[in-house]
This record gives C-alpha cells, structure tokens and sequence, in this order.
C-alpha cells in the first residue's frame, strides 16, 4: 500500500483485521498514539500512529501480551532503539575525528619531509634513499596516533 500522510480509522482497521472499536481503545490505552482529527471528527491516523498499532497489535493478538506488557515490551524498544542511535551518532563522530587527525597527521609528515630534506646536503639525501624505509600499515584504528 503506497504511504499516504493520513489513515482513516476504517483503513487501519482493515490493515490490521480487528474492529475499529479495538483501534479505538487502543488509543486510549496507549498516549503514544495520536489520531489528529478532521472538520467532522473522525480519526485520522499517521503513518507513525500504524506502525506503533502494529507494534501493539503483534504484542497483544500474536505473542499474547496484556496491554500491560505490551506497554512494557514497547517502553523497552524505546529505550533500545535510543541507546542504539546515539551509539551510532558516537561513532559517526569518532571516525570523522579519525580521518581528520590522520589528516593533519598527513600534512605535518608533509612539512617535516620538506624540512628534513631541505636542510641535508646532497650526499646526505642520498645516503638516506640507501637506508631501507620503515613498513607503512595502511590500517589505522583511532589509537595508532
């Protein structure tokens, strides 16, 4: 079904396969779900509003819940998908420190190169090409600094 912005009380109804008196006391029940209302009063659900009914819907008529547990079970994905997000926000922050401080590690390898060079004369350049070079690991992790 193509998303719409707004369900009727009838669709949703439909979409789950229960009265819309159920829908109704659902909404009661449950101050997470927020039908907005039109000129003539009738529910108009949100697609956020389906999804925490189907939510409800599994937890109550497919695992057997009381509305209780189901408040309970619904309280804890909150919480989950929560800690969840701000993990991943962290470690969005921490890989673009990352590249920024290999960066700017990058650029100061640059100037010191350009500096030790400029400073040796040619003989010394070229006893320095002779000398093998320290390995380069091209995997980095955040503590390789």
């Amino acid at each position: 079904m193509a998303e719409k912005l707004f369900y009727t009380m009838g669709e949703v109804a439909e979409m789950l396969d229960v009265n819309a008196s159920l829908i109704r006391y659902w909404g009661t029940q449950f101050p997470s779900i927020k039908p907005q209302r039109n000129r003539k009063g009738n529910r108009l659900f949100s697609p956020a509003d389906v999804e925490q009914l189907k939510r409800i819907y599994h937890y109550v008529k497919e695992r057997g819940m009381t509305l209780e547990g189901a408040r309970k079970a619904l309280k804890a994905e909150r919480s989950t998908n929560a800690e969840t997000n701000v993990n991943i926000e962290l470690l969005d922050r921490l890989y673009s420190l990352q590249s920024m401080l290999i960066a700017v590690r990058d650029s100061l390898g640059e100037v010191e190169a350009v500096d030790k060079n400029a400073s040796q004369s040619p003989s010394e350049q070229s006893q320095e090409q002779n000398q093998p070079k320290k390995p380069v690991y091209l995997e980095q992790t955040l503590f390789d600094f």
